[in-house]
């Protein structure tokens, strides 16, 4: 017979996880896949002793795994995105001529305003990352800048687009399963996104300043860069063109997998024609990346990376998390300890604050983003409308903690995929993620003071905001 888990078995899979996690990151030194497999076997051990079957836990792990499939496929095609886009020349392209126009002074607040507005119009934080992030990780090599500092100021203007596009899943998903509508959600999240991104490239400017004095630009490096880059690749203004392509496809809503493959593609043939590769050298750079041989290591250790094969380590991580959510999901493990939790709520701020804290434990205990906005905002949604609370609220919170906030978690899916594309480990540009601090602290901000929090009567009356309307 099957049991209620109670709050100590509940918390035993993601004690496991964390423990686990602290010894590898510290000690171990083996990444996240073991930590995470340790905490996939409590789950199963705490499930089948409370009654639940082998095969009941095997069909909980795969119902969560399934739901990762899409992410699956677009982080394999990314894979090959970046391989064909460094071998065509177009990565090589932007950063060639970003060295030549971009000035120290304000570098980190354009490396987090462009890629924002690259990610807005992708509606993608990785696709974002793996091409203009990887782009302006060489560019501040060549200007002198801390690499954690720049993948920081990449991550915030990558999920600062990731969070507000409507062609966002995440953006999508948020609002689905907090029961409002995606143009509300939206609309609603420029109260907390806007703020915060303002005031992270005011940080990044104060930052850049104080950055500049140590490092500065070494005209010598970059020269060497150029130049590397030059008798490597053929340098053409016209291969900018592949990108823009790319933001026209997603403005046209041309479906992700469909439109991303075909600008994988259209790098590898651009890798043909312009840069004057095999079909035999692109299909490897597909599969294992590309690996370039400009003499200048800090340049090559950028360009070497992409393809297919670069992918798996991730993709590893994103099975593993989901199916520990799937068991933590459909075993109530969550439920109960938001239960807990619940009984302490008696006011809008303890009802937004655990929220965001929910939401936290999610991404502390599987890295992945989907659970961290599904779970807690499934769990949630009655209790918003039972407080007369309106559930844009919810689906801003989830968001705020889930899609950004899960960027603080080191062994978190986009933590680990961000390290792996920029070649900074997480420990590095955690710190310098000013917008993933902001947006979750801006959210408790508001549920405190009431300030932004939207009232609705579920019985069909609605109030009216406590602060001033969009």
């Amino acid at each position: 017979m099957k049991k209620e888990l109670s709050t100590g078995k509940s918390l035993i899979p993601i004690i496991a996880l964390i423990g686990a996690a602290a010894l590898s990151i510290f000690i171990w030194k083996a990444g996240m896949h073991i930590p995470l497999m340790i905490g996939v076997i409590a789950a199963a051990i705490v499930s089948i002793m409370a009654g639940w079957s082998w095969d009941d836990v095997q069909k909980m792990m795969v119902n969560g795994v399934s739901r990762a499939l899409p992410a699956v496929f677009i982080l394999l095609i990314i894979g090959i995105i970046v391989g064909t886009w460094i071998a065509s020349g177009v990565i090589p392209t932007m950063i060639y001529y970003g060295l030549s126009i971009i000035k120290p002074a304000m570098f980190v607040p354009i490396v987090a305003l462009v890629t924002g507005i690259i990610s807005i119009t992708l509606g993608s934080s990785f696709t974002s990352i793996a091409t203009i992030g990887l782009a302006f990780m060489a560019i501040g090599e060549g200007l002198g800048f801390s690499p954690g500092l720049v993948a920081g100021a990449v991550i915030s203007g990558a999920y600062f687009g990731d969070k507000l596009s409507p062609l966002s899943d995440t953006t999508n998903i948020a609002p689905a399963m907090a029961e409002t509508d995606l143009f509300s959600h939206v609309k609603h999240m420029l109260w907390d996104t806007i703020p915060a991104f303002l005031l992270s490239i005011l940080l990044y400017w104060v930052v850049g300043q104080s950055a500049g004095i140590h490092g500065g630009a070494d005209t010598k490096v970059i020269g060497a860069m150029k130049t590397g880059l030059d008798d490597v690749f053929v340098i053409h203004p016209l291969l900018l063109l592949v990108p823009v392509f790319t933001i026209i496809l997603m403005v046209k809503k041309i479906p992700a997998i469909p439109a991303l493959m075909g600008v994988g593609i259209l790098g590898g043939v651009l890798a043909i024609f312009v840069q004057g590769s095999s079909v035999t050298t692109v299909i490897q750079v597909m599969t294992s990346g590309f690996h370039a041989e400009s003499g200048i290591k800090a340049l090559d250790s950028l360009l070497n990376r992409g393809g297919l094969m670069s992918m798996l380590g991730t993709i590893g991580l994103l099975i593993l998390a989901t199916a520990l959510g799937g068991i933590l999901e459909e075993t109530g493990s969550f439920e109960v300890l938001t239960k807990k939790m619940m009984s302490k709520v008696h006011s809008t701020g303890t009802l937004i604050s655990t929220t965001i804290l929910s939401t936290f434990i999610v991404a502390f205990a599987s890295g992945a983003q989907f659970l961290a906005i599904i779970l807690p905002a499934r769990t949630f949604v009655k209790n918003y409308k039972k407080m007369g609370i309106d559930t844009k609220n919810l689906s801003r919170c989830v968001e705020a903690a889930g899609t950004v906030g899960i960027n603080l978690v080191p062994w978190g899916v986009p933590a680990v995929f961000a390290a792996g594309i920029l070649g900074v480990s997480p420990g590095e540009f955690i710190p310098f993620a000013f917008f993933a601090f902001l947006v979750p602290l801006m959210n408790i901000l508001f549920g405190f003071t009431g300030w932004t929090i939207t009232k609705k009567n579920y019985e069909g009356e609605t109030n009216h905001k406590r602060s001033v309307s969009l």
